[in-house]
């Protein structure tokens, strides 16, 4: 955390590059965090399942809305997917408050990058860039405190979406359809896999997110399914050629609730 002002730049100061990140570190400014050995940690807030599915000429990206804090619900109307920047995305699962300063710190990374060089950075090298974001949070990660995303977005290059896992040591990985990460990972994935269809719409997409999500929460209790009296439904977004956009909670409520009847 920055205490005061950083005024002007020492005239021996690096230079900055396209790294906020970077920047910060030259002016001996980025945000440390330990954690004295032997400490004993508190229970913390955690995300659960997200996933990320590409259909015809883009990508959804979806989010149930629990957190949990070990055998309890800490929330239940968490957000867990957020636009990254205009074309991509990020989900978050783990520990809630450092995935949130990962998004926000990951935003401003894009941002800075755009102003600094004049053009976007690639969709690939958005990708990489979240990798070595993950990465810088691996000594949080081996005291317990784990963040685990997952990234897609619409690669103007080859006019499809891509789809992004990653594991807890920073570890890139394209998947060829769909990916998810978090407690239901495993059970959505298995659905995904039995329903997932080339050539799909953006509508069957979300509705094939939905499902999955549904899915993984009969079976782990960490995943909220839908709560159709109090209004809480998943956290979806479309990525394609025109950018990100939200689903309306309008249009998730009839495939929350088909969801909700069809899978037991």
């Amino acid at each position: 955390m920055i205490e005061k002002p950083l005024g002007p730049l020492p005239l021996d100061a690096p230079v900055p590059g396209s790294s906020f990140t970077d920047l910060l570190e030259s002016l001996g400014a980025a945000p440390v965090i330990s954690i004295p050995p032997g400490t004993t940690l508190p229970s913390v807030p955690e995300g659960t399942t997200v996933l990320a599915l590409r259909y015809e000429g883009g990508v959804v990206m979806a989010g149930d809305r629990r957190a949990t804090e070990g055998h309890l619900v800490a929330h239940r109307r968490i957000r867990k997917v957020f636009p990254a920047d205009r074309y991509s995305a990020v989900a978050i699962a783990g520990v809630a408050g450092l995935a949130m300063d990962m998004v926000k710190l990951f935003q401003v990374e894009l941002e800075h990058y755009e102003k600094i060089e004049g053009i976007r950075l690639s969709l690939e090298g958005k990708a990489s860039f979240l990798a070595r974001l993950v990465r810088g949070q691996l000594p949080m990660a081996m005291q317990g405190l784990v963040v685990v995303p997952v990234f897609a977005g619409y690669d103007d290059k080859e006019a499809r979406g891509r789809v992004y896992t990653y594991d807890v040591v920073g570890g890139r990985y394209e998947e060829t359809d769909f990916g998810s990460t978090g407690s239901g990972a495993r059970l959505a994935k298995s659905y995904l896999r039995t329903a997932y269809e080339d050539g799909m719409s953006g509508e069957d997409a979300t509705a094939t997110a939905i499902n999955a999500l549904v899915s993984a929460s009969t079976e782990d209790t960490a995943t909220g399914g839908p709560d159709l009296r109090r209004g809480i439904l998943p956290n979806v977004v479309r990525i394609d050629a025109l950018g990100v956009t939200e689903v309306t909670d309008e249009d998730i409520f009839p495939l929350a609730e088909a969801a909700v009847e069809n899978i037991k």
